[in-house]
């Protein structure tokens, strides 16, 4: 479709070749019909930048018309035209969503004015609305919290992002590894470049080998044609190898002279070739063992440990489950079209007590699921799974074969009510909601404890 694409409807069919010809000459493309159902049938075949209507035609009116784009096709301008020009109709075709109005008998400059103008403003908006869900899909690649762990984790990020040096990212699965990565990338000066993944233990040595570094036709019998390896692929870019920690021994050498040189071979090659790419690993294994264990090359886990970050486990960011359990639930409302819109306080007392073995991507996993069986606006303990809806902690709050912890038990109910608090990252509304308390009583509670 033209960007200059313009629907003028009227019943004065000279007025019609008028501007056909005269803002032709301005460049805009004119489709013309002399009713509104006209107008509506040639709407319904395509698309058009900005409609043009008479307010006065016979059955259906330019108001009614305007009305009928707006809604259909919110992305399109209207400018209504009439002879009987006077603030009411002005008022009417505004209300309903016209962009401009102008009064009969116009010069063709006026239009031609007002056209560019609603085209600016609508192409405006739309890049708005792109760069919009470009923000949005962006989130669903960082890191989100706010407890102090994360908070660290974000900083060195940032800290990751500014340097050229490889990365380590560490930490248990479904923490956020390749997140993170994304997040580099994307920070770095390399995020014009390509971002490359792929999971060294998804597959087996011979095809990971292929995969990685390529191959020329014939170098193996099923080769019958060259591949690009994914460290070429990643040139000016990032690689990231996710479980590093499950790499064959026998390909750590050639991953390491990648990293020394810059420069790989293909399998069955004569020449190497250089490559400029940002290595970002991770594992969540430990390396340090497996060079014990002599699983893993002592040589190059100096090579990618350059920069190290150890992301936390979600049990170690209380205070972000609540956050992120609110965040997927938008998410997945959203795409469900389900009028689901926050957690019960019984729900939220749940996810609280669930220590997550499987981290963020668990989380998300039970919350898609809560979504999907939801009867009301608000998620129950009954939307949950069951392991987490009838999860019991399998220590007590006090260590009571210890003497010196058994304390009265004003002071057990002191230190839970304080780390209620602490999970839910100081919100004493939705404190007060898990503990079952009122908010006077929580204040009260905490005043008597000295906390302000």
């Amino acid at each position: 479709m033209s960007a200059r694409r313009i629907l003028i409807v009227d019943d004065d069919k000279d007025l019609l070749s008028l501007l056909k010809v005269s803002l032709a000459r301005r460049d805009f493309e004119i489709v013309t019909a002399s009713t509104a159902e006209e107008g509506l049938a040639a709407l319904a075949e395509s698309r058009f930048s900005a409609v043009v209507t008479d307010l006065n035609m016979p059955n259906t009116n330019g108001i009614e018309l305007c009305s009928r784009v707006v809604q259909n096709r919110p992305d399109t301008p209207v400018i209504v035209i009439t002879a009987f020009g006077n603030l009411d109709t002005a008022i009417s075709a505004i209300r309903v969503g016209a962009y401009d109005f102008l009064t009969k008998p116009f010069e063709i400059d006026a239009l031609a004015l007002a056209l560019e103008r609603a085209l600016s403003h609508f192409s405006l908006r739309e890049e708005v609305k792109v760069l919009r869900r470009a923000q949005e899909s962006r989130s669903g690649r960082e890191l989100l919290g706010e407890s102090p762990a994360i908070e660290r984790a974000r900083s060195l990020i940032g800290d990751a992002a500014r340097s050229e040096s490889n990365v380590l990212l560490t930490g248990e699965t479904g923490t956020g590894k390749e997140i993170a990565a994304r997040s580099i990338h994307e920070q770095s000066t390399r995020r014009a470049g390509p971002f490359v993944a792929i999971n060294c233990a998804a597959m087996p040595e011979t095809m990971l080998e292929s995969e990685l570094f390529g191959h020329v036709k014939g170098a193996f019998t099923d080769a019958r044609q060259a591949r690009t390896g994914l460290v070429v692929q990643a040139q000016g870019g990032t690689l990231f190898l996710d479980e590093i920690g499950d790499m064959p021994l026998t390909l750590q050498p050639k991953l390491l002279r990648v990293l020394q040189e810059r420069t790989v071979r293909a399998l069955g090659a004569d020449e190497e070739v250089p490559v400029d790419v940002r290595v970002i690993c991770a594992t969540h294994r430990d390396l340090e063992s497996a060079i014990e264990d002599k699983t893993f090359r002592g040589d190059l886990f100096f090579r990618i440990n350059v920069f190290h970050i150890d992301l936390p486990p979600l049990r170690a960011r209380s205070g972000d489950v609540l956050l992120l359990a609110q965040h997927f639930l938008e998410h997945f409302a959203a795409r469900a079209k389900k009028q689901v819109e926050g957690l019960s306080p019984a729900a939220a007392k749940k996810l609280l007590a669930y220590e997550w073995p499987g981290n963020i991507r668990e989380l998300q996993n039970c919350i898609e699921r809560a979504v999907a069986v939801a009867r009301t606006s608000v998620l129950t303990p009954d939307d949950l799974p069951e392991k987490v809806s009838s999860y019991t902690r399998s220590h007590v709050l006090i260590a009571a074969d210890d003497p010196s912890e058994l304390v009265p038990m004003d002071e057990v109910e002191r230190r839970y009510v304080l780390r209620v608090l602490e999970a839910v990252g100081g919100n004493k509304s939705m404190a007060a909601s898990v503990l079952g308390f009122d908010r006077k009583t929580l204040y009260r509670k905490l005043a008597s404890y000295g906390v302000k």
